[in-house]
Formats: C-alpha cells, sequence, structure tokens
C-alpha cells in the first residue's frame, strides 16, 4: 500500500550537486525508517545512506560520507538525498526504500518498500 516515487534525477557534471525527493503516498510516518539505495551499470544494488524514523540520526556508505546529506520532512511525507560534489562513480539508478521499524540501517535485505528508481548520470 505504501508507495515510494523518486524524482529530481537528472545529468549533472562532475562536482556538481542534486537533489533527489522521495515522496510517500502511502504517508511516511516517525515509525518508518528510510533509505537510498542505488545500482550501477553492471554493479550490485548498494546503500548509499539511511534515516530513522524521528529524522535525528543518519548513516552513510564510505562512498558518499561528507558528500551526501538524507533528511526527512515527515508532514510533507517526502525524503531527500543531497547530492553534492558528484562524481562519475554515483552515475546510477537511485531508489528510495522504507522499513517498518524506525532505526535506520544500510543492510537493503530488511526494507519493506521500495520506489522505482531515478536515474542519476555524473558525467562532462
Amino acid at each position: 500500500q505504501l508507495q515510494l516515487v523518486e524524482s529530481g534525477g537528472g545529468l549533472v557534471q562532475p562536482g556538481g550537486s542534486l537533489r533527489l525527493s522521495c515522496a510517500a503516498s502511502g504517508g511516511i510516518s516517525s515509525f518508518f525508517a528510510m533509505g537510498w539505495f542505488r545500482q550501477a551499470p553492471g554493479k550490485e544494488r548498494e546503500a548509499v545512506s539511511s534515516i530513522s524514523g524521528s529524522g535525528k540520526s543518519t548513516i552513510y556508505a564510505d562512498s558518499v560520507n561528507g558528500r551526501f546529506t538524507i533528511s526527512r520532512d515527515n508532514a510533507k511525507n517526502t525524503v531527500y538525498l543531497q547530492m553534492n560534489s558528484l562524481k562519475p562513480e554515483d552515475t546510477a539508478v537511485y531508489n528510495c526504500a522504507a522499513r517498518t521499524t524506525p532505526e535506520f540501517t544500510i543492510v537493503q535485505d530488511v526494507y519493506n518498500y521500495w520506489g522505482k528508481g531515478t536515474q542519476v548520470t555524473v558525467s562532462s
């Protein structure tokens, strides 16, 4: 019943910035931890970041730590991923996911709901 729709992807130059949004049609409460994942061509899907139900706790993959910021606005039923200092290696389809517990984690197997993804391409 919970549907997640990502947006904000596109083409950006290396070093540029992009903000992804994930809108939840079924609503996201403080009981739902949220995560961002990505899958590059020819690679397995990997975790990017996660945020707790309250939005007060976050975690990042080493590959994006210091460059990406996850945030959420539960009143707007939306989770964001601000991506700065983008690299070509960041090129991937980015998916948001929801977990029916408030604890954040980048372990993708525990997420219950997934969006269809939005393409991010970092290229000059």
